[in-house]
Parts: structure tokens; sequence; C-alpha cells
């Protein structure tokens, strides 16, 4: 079973990565540690007792498509509405719409916690969450009094609807359309597929947040629009009218998180769904990216809640389960196999994956906090540009870590891993997805490379360079024997971390964008790698507050994954430099015919 590390998640929170800062700003003057401490702990509560242990049952049921409609898991509808009546659904959005107002880095914690009790659970609330951010900044106020307070509350659910059959990564070529009508709404066609939780049984109505282009829009990005299509009409007093013209086609059988229902979707078979603009015609990219970029640091942190999960998962049976004999046991009988050195590796390995992308994700939601209450220009500039390098990093290294650490934990298992009875291959099977959907992890490197590296003219990646830095000469100045070699190491990492920047800055003000992107995947590796490792560090040198135990671990932790994950990164700066010719020379399609 699953049980919430509320004290690890309040430690990266407060001692890592920022915490007071906010606590200290007048926007959140309220937000003292008892607070805090409450949130967390019912949170932490709710996962493990009412959300974990419906896992496997989900897994197991599935969510079928009856006569049209989809039905969730047993026991999926009334974990549902406890959660919306704890007010979980409205932590950030804002008080004057029925939220809470709270930071970002509480829903970050909160979030994680939810998903290690059950992944395909968590991403239905995380979609209405985006949509009531994208809804909160560019909906008109006609469009938020009707809808915006059953968004916040979770008493309705939202989705996302971009992909279709021919335009996955490429909204290029999304062919849904809309008309307008002569009543100022509009009128949707069209096919989305992969909608997650397209249709459901938890809520009375769903709000499709839909991307269409008009007759007369310009070609490519610039004529897309975003629209509100809900499943039912509102009426003008806030009750449900008639069936709107959307319905759900199919529901797709999916490797893993088999309790989200993933639905085709169809606009306007019976003249045209009825929908709202959200915010100006042929500008709806700008509106969706507001939920997109919500979504992929929600992404981000299903990696690290399936980590946290599989690694406990693991853990618990490595401590059970004996074999052989391990070097220095003296003890009768088999060993535990958790005292197997290539055991206490794979665990230690798990362990300091996870909470690499627990730090990453909570240092992104502190970037994008700040940018949200500092009232310097200059500041907020900072701070949106450090959220906007963080945010890919964030989706793709936590993401690739939640995978890593369920993988290890199947081996854990042994043969009985490869068994569905452990449960230990349910982790890796939902964890598959999320390097995948949000924005695939080669274009969250993309993304990294062509815009986020050019930031501020390429300072500000060099400004975070000189930070980690500064993390890596407190633990050369700290002089403790126990980090080993996680000193050099780190400054090796960083090192290796900043020749392969200096030589993407060049490729790009070069035009050699096709070397830069032959590397841009390992090149979000190694930063991610090197902010772990100077996270983790900094999580060492703050624990001298807590328990002499404990700081042990930390320390341990940071020079664990140091001394073994850290040496990637001199690999990894080889492939950037070296690999371009060799890659843009390979020709597929001729291997192909």
């Amino acid at each position: 079973m699953y049980r919430a590390p509320v004290e690890e998640i309040a430690f990266t929170l407060k001692r890592v990565c920022g915490l007071e800062d906010l606590q200290d700003n007048p926007h959140h003057a309220e937000l003292g540690d008892d607070l805090v401490d409450a949130i967390l702990n019912e949170a932490g509560r709710f996962a493990s007792e009412e959300i974990a242990p419906l896992n496997s049952v989900a897994d197991k049921h599935g969510t079928p498509l009856v006569d049209g409609n989809v039905s969730t898991p047993p026991g999926w509808r009334e974990a549902y509405h406890a959660w919306i009546e704890g007010g979980w659904n409205g932590l950030t959005a804002a008080p004057e719409h029925g939220g809470q107002g709270l930071p970002q880095m509480l829903s970050a914690a909160a979030m994680e916690m939810w998903n290690s009790g059950s992944m395909a659970f968590a991403i239905g609330p995380t979609l209405t969450i985006g949509a009531v951010e994208a809804m909160e900044k560019h909906a008109s106020d006609e469009l938020k009094a009707k809808y915006l307070e059953k968004l916040v509350s979770g008493e309705w659910m939202g989705t996302m609807n971009l992909t279709e059959p021919q335009a996955g990564s490429d909204l290029n070529a999304l062919k849904a359309k809309a008309e307008r009508a002569d009543d100022g709404s509009y009128r949707v066609f069209g096919q989305k597929i992969f909608i997650t939780y397209g249709d459901h049984d938890l809520t009375e109505n769903i709000i499709h947040m839909v991307l269409a282009r008009l007759p007369d829009a310009p070609a490519g990005t610039r004529g897309i629009s975003l629209f509100l299509v809900p499943k039912f009409l509102v009426n003008d007093d806030g009750s449900l009218g008639e069936r709107n013209d959307v319905k759900v086609a199919g529901v797709e059988h999916k490797m893993g998180i088999h309790g989200s229902p993933t639905c085709t979707m169809v606009y306007g078979d019976e003249g045209g769904a009825r929908a709202w603009l959200i915010g100006e015609e042929n500008r709806g990219l700008a509106c969706m990216f507001t939920m997109m970029n919500n979504a992929r640091l929600a992404v981000g942190i299903q990696g690290l809640g399936v980590a946290e999960r599989a690694y406990q998962h693991a853990l618990g049976y490595a401590v059970d389960r004996r074999q052989g004999k391990a070097p220095g046991d003296n003890s009768e009988g088999m060993s535990p196999i958790a005292r197997h050195p290539d055991i206490k590796r794979m665990l230690l390995g798990m362990k300091s994956r996870t909470q690499v992308a627990r730090a990453v994700c909570y240092a992104c939601a502190h970037a994008i906090d700040m940018s949200n209450v500092v009232d310097n220009e200059v500041e907020q500039a900072f701070w949106n540009d450090r959220a906007s390098l963080l945010t890919p990093i964030a989706k793709a290294l936590s993401t690739d870590f939640g995978v890593e650490v369920a993988s290890l934990g199947v081996q854990i298992h042994g043969g009985m891993g490869f068994i569905e009875e452990t449960g230990a291959a349910q982790h890796l099977r939902d964890a598959r997805i999320a390097p995948i959907y949000e924005g695939t992890n080669g274009i969250q490197s993309i993304d990294l490379v062509l815009r986020k590296l050019p930031l501020a003219g390429g300072e500000h990646i060099k400004g975070f360079i000189d930070e980690l830095n500064g993390i890596a000469s407190e633990v050369a100045a700290s002089n403790r024997p126990e980090f080993g070699a996680a000193s050099e190491r780190l400054v090796a990492g960083i090192k290796d971390l900043e020749e392969a920047t200096d030589y993407m800055l060049a490729a790009l003000s070069e035009g050699r964008v096709a070397d830069a992107l032959s590397g841009a995947t390992p090149y979000l590796r190694i930063a991610g790698l090197a902010l772990g490792g100077a996270l983790l560090c900094k999580g060492a040198l703050r624990s001298s507050e807590e328990p002499a135990a404990r700081m042990a671990e930390r320390t341990l932790l940071a020079r664990s994954y140091c001394e073994t994950l850290l040496g990637e990164t001199a690999g990894l700066r080889s492939d950037i430099l070296l690999s371009a010719e060799a890659i843009t020379a390979f020709d597929a399609e001729a291997l192909a015919s």
C-alpha cells in the first residue's frame, strides 16, 4: 500500500524549493506552516486512504462504453465526490470564483500524492484545473459567470481537445471547423481523438475546450480559435438544458491508466455543436497554451507520483522477500533481498530519481508562483523566464524518471514483477504514457533548445548554471567527508552542461538548427541531471536542523546520485558535441524502401 511521504514533501517545499519566499510575500500572508502542514497531511490522508485502494480495481475494470455513455470503475464516483467536497479542485483558483487562491507549489504537492494514489484518477481533475486557469485568463465575464464556479468546485469537469487523427503534435494540420451563428455563438464540427475524460459518469456536465478553425481563418496555427463546448447546454439560471451535439464515439484500449477514459469525440453530426469563443478569434493557441503549460508541469508530477508509488512497492517487497545470503549477513536463513548490493543500488537509484523529480517539479511551481507575486517588472521577467526554462525539464525528466523507477521496481520483484498480481507491472504500464502525452519528451527538448535557451539573449541559462555552481561550491566548502565525491562529480556535471550549452547557443546563432536539434534530447537530460544533483545536495546542506539520521540519509542520497547517475553527463556532452553529423546524414526512408 501507498503511504504519502508528507515529511519529505514538506521538507522539499520549505527547505529546497523556496516555499518560504511565498510565505514572506504579502500576497500569501495567510500561508503559515500550520496551514501548509494541515493541507499536506489531509491531502496525504485522502490519497493514501481513499484513492490508493482503488488503483488496482480501476486497472482491472477499465472504462466501458455502453449505449453511448462511459462508466468509471467501482468506487471512482464516490471518491471523486469526496475529493471535491474537500475543496481540492479549487486550491489555486481565484477566491472570487470559489477557489482558495493558494500557490502552485501546494497544488503540485497535493497532485503528487493524488497521482501516487492513482495516476488514472488524478489526470481528470488535472485537466479541469487547467480549464479553470485558461478561463480565468482568457474567457469573457459572461462565460466566467456561467461556468467558472462549477468548474472550480469540481461539480463539472473540463477537458482539452486538440488532437485529431491527422494532427498530433503539428497543430497546423487541424481540420475541426467552427461557424459563426447569428446569436453570437458558434457551431463546431469535427473529430478529436485521445481526449482524456472526454466522457464519464463523475459529473452532470463536462465542459470541453476545443480548438477549431473559422472559415476565413489564416492558415497554420495563426488561424486556430478556442471554443467552450458543453456536453449539456446551460440555461441562464445555471440549470442544465438539452444535450449538445457532441458524443463519444469510442474509448481507447490502452497499455495503462485503464481507469482514465480516453475518448474519440465527434462534434456536429446533427447540425453543429453549440460553442462559445474563449479569447479572440484566431488567437486560440495562446489561450490553449495557458492550459497546456499547466498540464505539462502536471504530467511531470504524474511521473513523480508513479515513481514514488513504485519505489514504495519495491521497497516493501525487497524487505520481505528472502533469497540467498548477502555479504556480511550473519543472521540465520536467507537474507532479505534488500541486503544484497545490487538491490541496494536499484533502490537507491529509485529513491534518488524520485526525489530529484520532486525537487525539479516543485522548483518549477515555485518559479510560476514567484512570477505571480513579484511587483517589479525585472523580477517578474526573471521568474517568467525561469518557469519557462524549467517547464520542459520538469515534464520530460520527471516522466523519464517515472518510467525508469517503475522499470527498476519490476526488476526488483524478479519474475513476480512480470506477473500482474503483484501490481509492479501496473506502475510501469501507467508510467509509460507520461513521456508521450501533453507534448512528447522530444518536443519538450525541442522547446528547451529552440525557445528557452535563447531567453534573455542566452543570459538566463548562463545565470541558471551559475546558480548550480554556487550550490556545488557550498558542498565543497562544507568539508563533510560523508559527501564522498559528490562535490567533484557535481562540478564536472555542471561543466558538461556548460560546454553543451555553449555548443547549442553557437549552433543556433550560426543557423545550424538541425545540429542543435540532433542533440536536443540529450541536452535536456544533461540539464535535468545537473539540476537534480544540485537540488539533492542543497537538500543535504539544508538538513542540519533535522535529526542526525535524517541528515545522514539525505547526504547519502545526494552522494549516491552524484557518484552514479551524474556520471552520464560526460557521455551526454560527447553525444551533443559529436553526433549531429551522423544523425543528420541518416536516411530512414531509404532503409524503408
